[in-house]
C-alpha cells in the first residue's frame, strides 16, 4: 500500500488566491481585515476562543435531509460537520488552504493498492457517539451501505454505487446473507480499519472519503427513513429537537472530545435553525441583527444586496465569495419539443443572461456571466462561448429563429419551467428567462416546487419530469470538490441517473461517458484538465445545458457573530464548524 497525497490543483489555489485578494469582487471595498468588506475570504472575522450563546441561524426553506445517507445540498455538507464526522473532510480555514482534504476519522488519507482499486484507512481511536459508546469502522461500512439504497434515500451522490465492486448488492434492509455479512465491497477487518473495493481504478478516492456517507451510523439506532430525526452524533454537537419544516436545534454533545478532532470548535451552547423563512425577510433579520447567518448561503437576495452595497456600514460586514458554483437550465432531451437539437440551441441562443444576472443581484452578488460549464475555479477551464447571446447579453433573437426553423417549430411552442419556491433569485431568473424565450414565441409556463423535493419528487424524478413536460429547470450546481470529476460526473454522466433524486437532469451521450471514464484514470493533471474541458464543449454543443451564471455569493455577517470565515472547499460558504456569537 501507498500513501497518496490528497489532489489538490495548484492552479485553482492560484486562482482563489487573486480572487481573495479582491479579484472579482467588483473593484470595490478592501480585504484582509475585521469589520471590512471581503475580509472573511482570508481570515477569520471576529476571532474569538469565548463559548456560550446561541448561534441562530434560518433556512428559506428546508433540507433535502440531515440523513448523512441522504444529502447534496453544500449547505446541508457544511452544517453535517457539526453533528457528524467523516473519513476525512476540508480543511476548516480561510482561503485556499480550505480546498485541501484533510483527516477526520481516519487518521491520514488512504493507503491504495498500485492499481488504485483497493483504499485502506485507519481510525483515530477514542472516537465515540453522543451516548458515549465507541465508533467502529463497521458503523461506517453501515452508512456506506445505507447511501447505496436509493429508494429509501433518493438524495445523494452515486459514487459509491457506481465505483464500488458491489456484486449485486442493493442495501442494508434488504440483506438476507447468514450473518448479514453485508457488502464485501467494504471490509472491516477490525474495529479500527476500513478497506474499500473498486471495480474500476480511481485515483482521488479521498473525495469519496470525505462524503456524508462516511458518517458512521450504529446499526441498532437506525430506523431507515426516519434516521432524520435524530442523527446520532459524533461530532460537536447533537440533536435536540427537528420538526421538518419549522425548526431545529442542536446542544452539545458533551462525548465529542476535541483532542481526536482539530479541525471543529464547540463555541456556542446551542445551535437554533428557523426553517421556512420568506428569503427577504432572512435577509432583513441578518442585516438588523436579529438573526446570525442564512445557512443556505447562496448569498443575499436583490433588494439586500442593493442596500448593502450602498451603504459602507453594511458592505464592510459583507463578503463577495468566488465559488466553483454554476447557474444554469437544463433542457430535458426526453421532454418533446427538446429531444430536437435544434430547439434546445433555439433556448441557448435566446436566453437574455443579462436580464437573468441582474435578476440575480448583478455582477457582485450574482456573478459572472457564463458561456460554459467549467467555471474559471475548476482546473483545465478554456474560455468558449458557443452561442454567442448577442449585443450585451440580451439574446441573439435572429439566430434563436432560425434555430426554431430547424426544429420544426417556425412559430415556437409551449413548455413548462422550473424554479424552487423559496429561491427568490432563482424565481426572478426563471422570470427573466421566460420573457426572452417569449420574444422568439417559446412560451414557458412558470412552475414552482418546494427546495427540499426539488429533486426528489419533481425536477430530478424522469418519470415526473417527463409525465408533466418540464422542458427547462433551474439549477444551480457546485463542485463537490474543486476538480474536473468532482464538478462535472454528477451532472453529465448518463449513468448515474436514476429513478428519483437526480442531480443530471438530462445529459445523454455515450461519448461523454467515455471521456469522464478516460479523465477518472489519467495521472498527469495537464492530460486530465484537458478531457475536463472536451466533456464541457460536447455537453455544450448536444445543447442540454444553458449556463448563464458563474456564482458569485454575497453573504452577510452580522457583527457580533464570531470566528467568521469563507471555507473554499465547501463552495464558498461560511465555515458552521467555527462559528461562535457574543
Amino acid at each position: 500500500m501507498r500513501r497518496t497525497i490528497p489532489l489538490v490543483a495548484t492552479g485553482l489555489a492560484a486562482t482563489l488566491a487573486l480572487a481573495a485578494c479582491g479579484g472579482g469582487s467588483g473593484g470595490s471595498g478592501t480585504s484582509g481585515g475585521d469589520g471590512t468588506f471581503n475580509a472573511a475570504l482570508t481570515k477569520p472575522v471576529n476571532a474569538s476562543t469565548k463559548t456560550g450563546g446561541t448561534l441562530r441561524l434560518a433556512n428559506s426553506g428546508d433540507w433535502d435531509n440531515v440523513d448523512p445517507a441522504d444529502t447534496y445540498y453544500a449547505y446541508s455538507w457544511d452544517f453535517a460537520r457539526l453533528y457528524g464526522r467523516t473519513l476525512m473532510m476540508f480543511k476548516s480555514v480561510p482561503g485556499p488552504d480550505g480546498a485541501q482534504l484533510t483527516p477526520d476519522l481516519a487518521q491520514g488519507p488512504g493507503q491504495h493498492s498500485a492499481d488504485l482499486k483497493t483504499w485502506t484507512y485507519k481510525l483515530k481511536p477514542g472516537i465515540k457517539y453522543e451516548d458515549g459508546t465507541p465508533v467502529r469502522a463497521q458503523d461506517i461500512k453501515y452508512d456506506v451501505e445505507r447511501s447505496l439504497d436509493k429508494k429509501v434515500f433518493p438524495n445523494g451522490p452515486t459514487y459509491f454505487n457506481d465505483y464500488l465492486d458491489l456484486q449485486g448488492y442493493t442495501s442494508p434492509y434488504n440483506d438476507k446473507t447468514p450473518g448479514k455479512l453485508g457488502l464485501k465491497a467494504v471490509e472491516t477487518p477490525d474495529d479500527q480499519t476500513i478497506i474499500f473495493h473498486l471495480k474500476k481504478p480511481f485515483a482521488a478516492f479521498d473525495y469519496f472519503a470525505m462524503l456524508p456517507a462516511t458518517m458512521p451510523v450504529p446499526p441498532a439506532k437506525d430506523t431507515g427513513a426516519n434516521y432524520k430525526q435524530h442523527v446520532v452524533a459524533t461530532g460537536p454537537y447533537k440533536f435536540e429537537n427537528y420538526t421538518p419544516g419549522k425548526s431545529m436545534a442542536l446542544v452539545r454533545n458533551t462525548n465529542w472530545d476535541p483532542s481526536t478532532d482539530p479541525n471543529r470548535k464547540q463555541l456556542p451552547d446551542r445551535i437554533e435553525v428557523q426553517l421556512g423563512i420568506n428569503a427577504d425577510d432572512l435577509d432583513n433579520r441578518l442585516i438588523n441583527g436579529s438573526l446570525d447567518s442564512d445557512v443556505v448561503g447562496t448569498g443575499v437576495q436583490a433588494a439586500a444586496a442593493a442596500k448593502i452595497q450602498s451603504q459602507p456600514r453594511l458592505k464592510k460586514n459583507a463578503d463577495a465569495a468566488p465559488t466553483a458554483r454554476l447557474w444554469y437550465t437544463a433542457i430535458s432531451s426526453d421532454v418533446a419539443p427538446f429531444d430536437n437539437i435544434h430547439c434546445r440551441r433555439a433556448v441557448e441562443y435566446a436566453a437574455d443572461k443579462q436580464a437573468m444576472q441582474t435578476a440575480f443581484g448583478g455582477p457582485l452578488s450574482g456573478g459572472d456571466i457564463a458561456t460554459h460549464l467549467l467555471m474559471p475555479l475548476i482546473p483545465g477551464s478554456k474560455d468558449i462561448n458557443p452561442y454567442p447571446s448577442g449585443p450585451g447579453n440580451h439574446g441573439d433573437i435572429a439566430k434563436a429563429k432560425q434555430e426554431l426553423a430547424a426544429c420544426g417549430k417556425p412559430n415556437g411552442f409551449k413548455t413548462v419551467l422550473t424554479a424552487r419556491t423559496e429561491r427568490t433569485k432563482e424565481v426572478n431568473g426563471a422570470l427573466a428567462l421566460q420573457q426572452s424565450l417569449a420574444k422568439v414565441g417559446i412560451q414557458a409556463e412558470i412552475k414552482k416546487f418546494p427546495q427540499g423535493d426539488y429533486f426528489k419528487l419533481y425536477a430530478g424524478k424522469p418519470e415526473y419530469v417527463k409525465k408533466n413536460g418540464l422542458g427547462l429547470i433551474m439549477m444551480a450546481w457546485g463542485a463537490d470538490w474543486p476538480e474536473g470529476f468532482g464538478y462535472l460526473s454528477q451532472i453529465v454522466d448518463s449513468r448515474v441517473i436514476r429513478d428519483a433524486g437526480n442531480t443530471n437532469l438530462g445529459v445523454k451521450d455515450p461519448e461523454v461517458d467515455k471521456l469522464v471514464d478516460k479523465a477518472a484514470v489519467t495521472p498527469d493533471a495537464t492530460a486530465r484538465n484537458d478531457l475536463w474541458a472536451q466533456i464541457d464543449a460536447k455537453v455544450m454543443d448536444d445543447a442540454y445545458i444553458m449556463p448563464f451564471l458563474d456564482v458569485k455569493g454575497l453573504l452577510y455577517r452580522p457583527p457580533g457573530v464570531k470566528n467568521v470565515f469563507v471555507n473554499q472547499g465547501l463552495n464558498g460558504l461560511y465555515d458552521y464548524a467555527q462559528m461562535g456569537v457574543k
